[in-house]
């Protein structure tokens, strides 16, 4: 370090680049820049808090589970962690189709911050500093470095920011107000000045954690015990399955009742997010309890799920009864739940404001449009949840890197990730509360399942750098085999032999008449390719993962052609780009909201113009014929 006239430490160590917040975005981002080779700072408020779950400790759920799967086959770390740090794990949606099956896993918390730190400091090239950024550094809005707290300027070419829910944060119940972070933890208050200095347009935007609770003072008779699944599928395609078979902890699900109900409306007054003391916006698919009960009046009960928080603590957590109310309000309607009478409390419910930014100024890439080298992800962007943080961290920490090879961002489409509709949702459309990713935001989910996410992207991972070489072959192998066996169940015929018939009659499927092949035979709603092993007498023993794909594939064959020719026209409309300096002004035939909006957002594509709210289909049909005329 050296010091200067104007009160400033200089730091002698020059980085390539610097993340701006450890949790699950600041790791997916501090760890694809290190792997790729750069040398990079990443900058907590507490080294203690790295991969921190401030709500609820769990990873994945519906279309969240996608997220992870993608992440991992990408090269990220999110599922390896879980995969070694849960305590139980569910596929959702079993009963539904594949598009919609999703893993869920219950983690403990403390275990699993241990050990995305531990993989965080023995990764090589990467720097873990607990200090707070205070100013992004720019000379000609291009990137120079960061400024701490302390005074001391790091110099580097690029900038990740990652900061959650910490900026100016303010966690609010009842009466009580405390300028901190979740869990009490030190806020960042000082960085949102700089940003707006940048030109940055910043929203403030609301979430909220419920009560945990000690598991010593709970009634688990009175409520219904939920298990984990008999078979666990992991999270991570490099997990041996055999791995994660372990003793399971059993969660548990109890309801509120019209009691509980009367002690909220009774108390709205008091609730903070009632009375106008919290500012911010909250998530609209993640309610506190006194929305659901305002919103959904006509329900006499809602669902609250009692989960552990870890094996070596006695904390359960309260899911479905986030809440801001007071904490005399927060013992009455806890207590009033079946299982909760004599419930004791040992962190209170509480809401959280943040500053997070308006994520339209970000390219595709998540760089930000007039700021060059200045990436982010996570809440930061305005989104919600763990997953949704950790994708966008992984890629803004990938296209920081590439940025600095000297090479085009990559930029997964709407038809090839849950992580691409994640993103081009966020910077293309207005987003007035935190976004939350869905099965149903995904037009093409049945191409974008989870069981599939390695076939995916692993070689657009293998292609970035983040995955070796023997990952991909296994891949390859994988996809080889898959082929050949689909190949073979859709020549293999069958006739009406008896052995025939009395398999088809157990499952009662209609008899064959005459012969038929085995892909056929998959066809049928009733049948599988499990099902049909003892009439299969070539059979080879394959990996579940290679008979699931076949299974799936040859179920849903029509499905997924009729899918994959909407992709195609999808992408001739994203493949028609639209020159980064066009004016819309002098496009007479737009209507005046079409140019504001495209002036503002700036959309790469058509198929993105097309996604913009306020440009209409006809407002896409001028802007083709200007295009052309240009071209």
């Amino acid at each position: 370090m050296k010091y200067s006239a104007n009160s400033v430490w200089e730091n002698n160590d020059r980085y390539d680049v610097a993340v701006v917040g450890a949790g699950h975005a600041g790791c997916e981002a501090a760890l694809a820049c290190a792997r790729l080779g750069f040398h990079t700072i990443l900058f907590t408020i507490s080294v203690d808090s790295i991969a921190l779950m401030p709500c609820n400790p769990n990873i994945g759920g519906s279309s969240k589970g996608h997220l992870v799967r993608e992440i991992d086959a990408l090269g990220g770390e999110m599922g390896k962690v879980i995969d070694k740090t849960f305590i139980q794990s569910k596929m959702l949606n079993q009963s539904k189709g594949p598009a919609v099956h999703s893993l869920r896993a219950q983690a403990d918390k403390a275990n699993y911050t241990r050990t995305m730190r531990k993989v965080l400091e023995n990764q090589e090239n990467l720097e873990i500093r607990q200090m707070e950024v205070t100013d992004i550094l720019t000379e000609d809005n291009k990137i120079t470095g960061v400024q701490t707290y302390s005074g001391a300027i790091y110099p580097c070419r690029a900038v990740v920011l990652c900061t959650g829910t910490y900026l100016k944060a303010r966690c609010i119940y009842g009466e009580v107000s405390s300028h901190t972070g979740p869990n009490g933890l030190q806020a960042a208050n000082h960085l949102t000045d700089s940003l707006k200095s940048l030109g940055i347009k910043m929203y403030r935007f609301k979430t909220g954690t419920p009560a945990r609770v000690d598991k010593r003072t709970i009634d688990f008779d009175k409520m219904e015990e939920q298990k984990g699944d008999e078979r666990v599928v992991p999270f991570s395609f490099t997990t041996n399955p055999d791995d994660v078979q372990i003793d399971q902890v059993s969660c548990w699900l109890t309801y509120t009742n019209p009691t509980t109900h009367e002690i909220i409306k009774n108390n709205l007054d008091r609730s903070p997010l009632y009375s106008g003391k919290i500012e911010g916006t909250g998530p609209r698919y993640c309610p506190s309890i006194e929305d659901k009960v305002v919103k959904f009046a006509d329900k006499n009960r809602h669902q609250v799920f009692i989960e552990p928080e870890g094996l070596d603590t006695n904390e359960m957590y309260v899911g479905g009864m986030s809440s801001s109310l007071p904490e005399d309000v927060q013992y009455q309607m806890y207590r009033s739940v079946p299982g909760l009478e004599h419930v004791k409390i040992v962190r209170n419910a509480y809401a959280i404001e943040y500053d997070c930014i308006d994520a339209r100024q970000l390219k595709s890439t998540l760089e930000f449009k007039n700021i060059d080298g200045l990436f982010s992800g996570g809440q930061f962007n305005g989104s919600s949840g763990y997953e949704e943080a950790a994708a966008q961290g992984l890629v803004a920490g990938i296209n920081a890197a590439r940025k600095l090879q000297g090479k085009e961002g990559i930029i997964i489409d709407r038809s090839e990730g849950y992580i691409g509709v994640l993103i081009d949702d966020l910077v293309t459309k207005e987003s007035h509360e935190p976004y939350r990713m869905m099965t149903s935001r995904a037009e093409y989910r049945l191409l974008l399942r989870q069981d599939n996410a390695d076939l995916r992207l692993t070689k657009l991972g293998h292609e970035i750098g983040l995955i070796d070489d023997e990952r991909y072959e296994k891949l390859l192998e994988k996809e080889k085999m898959i082929a050949e066996e689909i190949e073979r169940e859709e020549h293999t015929n069958v006739g009406t032999s008896p052995e025939v018939q009395s398999l088809l009659e157990e499952y009662k499927s209609t008899p064959l008449t005459s012969g038929s092949s085995l892909g056929d035979l998959i066809r049928r709603p009733e049948l599988s390719y499990d099902a049909l092993a003892p009439i299969d007498k070539e059979r080879k023993k394959l990996p579940a993962d290679v008979t699931e794909q076949v299974n799936i594939n040859i179920k849903y064959e029509g499905y997924i052609k009729r899918q994959q020719r909407q992709v195609e026209q999808f992408k001739k409309l994203e493949k028609k780009m639209i020159p980064e300096n066009i004016d819309y002004n002098e496009i007479q035939s737009l209507r005046i909201e079409a140019k504001q909006k495209l002036s503002q957002i700036r959309p790469a594509s058509i198929g993105q113009a097309s996604r913009i709210s306020g440009v209409s289909p006809a407002d896409i049909s001028v802007l083709l014929v200007y295009l052309e005329s240009k071209r």
